[in-house]
């Protein structure tokens, strides 16, 4: 009888045990009033669309250098397919749609010669600031074509500890076709689309600080 007793004890104790187990996964996450059970396919929903626009490998340094050195060969060829008389507008378009994640997500864009509109949030801001032409920014000359000849970056640092994203401060210098250099200070930000590019989501470009004011 004693035998029995223990024997039916570890049954009951081992079947609390499993429907614990099992109970956790099927007890529903406590909602707030108001809310709906979509939340979840919701979550799920963003998940899935983020996972077909962005990749799962890390950022290295290498790959940020190469994605400066695109960057700066792009607005040289820009330059050149203007003084050539080319088509230098849809050679910039290309540029952007390459370079930047304006199709991925909001593109934080701060750059170095916009006063009135210093903050190009979308795709069209952003090519009236490389190659002008767009009367809602009457500000823009386009930077691109002024031309330049050479761009060459010089990071400070590149932080990529987590992963899915990288971002690069430092001085890039503009070499215009008298032969000379501007410098400028950057921060990019890069994500990795699903293709694996880098895709800048954040560029402040600034002019150094001049204490004379001149």
């Amino acid at each position: 009888m004693n035998k029995l007793n223990v024997i039916s004890s570890k049954t009951i104790a081992t079947t609390a045990v499993i429907l614990l187990a099992s109970g956790c996964s099927a007890v529903a996450t406590p909602q707030k009033a108001g809310s709906t059970t979509s939340a979840s396919p919701s979550l799920t929903a963003q998940a899935l669309d983020n996972s077909l626009l962005y990749s799962n490998s890390c950022i290295t340094e290498r790959e940020v250098i190469a994605a400066q050195k695109m960057w700066g060969d792009g607005i040289v060829e820009i330059g050149s397919v203007y003084s050539n008389n080319g088509d230098y507008s849809n050679e910039a378009a290309d540029f952007i749609q390459d370079m930047y994640g304006y199709d991925l997500s909001s593109v934080l864009f701060k750059p170095t010669l916009a006063a009135n509109d210093q903050f190009r949030s979308s795709f069209d801001a952003a090519l009236s600031y490389f190659v002008g032409g767009n009367d809602a920014y009457a500000e823009d000359k386009g930077f691109a074509i002024k031309p330049y000849t050479n761009v060459k970056f010089d990071n400070v640092g590149i932080i990529n500890n987590s992963c899915r994203m990288a971002v690069a401060m430092g001085n890039y210098y503009f070499t215009d076709t008298k032969g000379d250099e501007t410098k400028v200070e950057y921060t990019f930000a890069y994500v990795k689309d699903s293709d694996n590019k880098l895709r800048i989501v954040a560029h402040q470009s600034s002019l150094p600080y001049n204490p004379s004011g001149s």
